[in-house]
């Protein structure tokens, strides 16, 4: 293995044994690692208070199946982040954050408008919605995996993109 040397230094080669004993990297929580975890439970929390409207508005069955889809996947989701703020002694929430700065987030207005709307101009206006609301997910899973520093939050940024990449695929679709 060869491990990179600092700034002016030549690089080392380890063997497998070496290697093995290294000291395994610090994947303490920073800042970045905290706010992502308490700013996507508030931001899926929106995404279910906007799939349990699609039951008695869509007229879509693939819609209704994606909103379901949806909120089976982020509902769990909210947990494990919970759990894991948690167990390193943080609270769910910040004090003073405004969640209406978050990417994506769908303002009061957009809600009103969806929980009135019915049919073909709820689906239309949840998948409009939902991309936007997935795109802002995807930029801040992108960001903490830049700025945080513990493998658990990166390995669920890295689900969040992968999962939203993917249902936003299908949204496209269904337009």
């Amino acid at each position: 293995m060869i491990v990179p040397g600092r700034p002016g230094e030549s690089n080392r080669v380890l063997s497998a044994e070496e290697a093995a004993r290294q000291r395994v990297e610090d994947d303490s929580p920073n800042s970045a690692d905290v706010a992502y975890a308490r700013m996507m439970i508030e931001h899926h929390e929106q995404a279910l208070e906007m799939t349990e409207l699609a039951p008695d508005r869509v007229e879509s069955t693939k819609v209704g199946k994606l909103a379901e889809r949806i909120a089976a996947a982020q509902g769990p989701e909210i947990t494990a982040m919970k759990g894991w703020l948690k167990s390193h002694g943080k609270s769910e929430r910040s004090e003073g954050h405004d969640h209406g700065s978050m990417p994506g987030m769908a303002t009061e207005a957009q809600l009103a408008e969806l929980r009135s709307a019915q049919g073909k101009a709820f689906d239309e206006l949840f998948l409009t919605l939902m991309i936007t609301h997935h795109n802002g997910a995807i930029t801040m899973a992108t960001d903490v995996k830049g700025q945080g520093n513990n493998i658990r939050i990166e390995e669920m940024a890295d689900e969040v993109v992968a999962q939203q990449t993917s249902e936003i695929s299908r949204m496209r679709d269904m337009l």
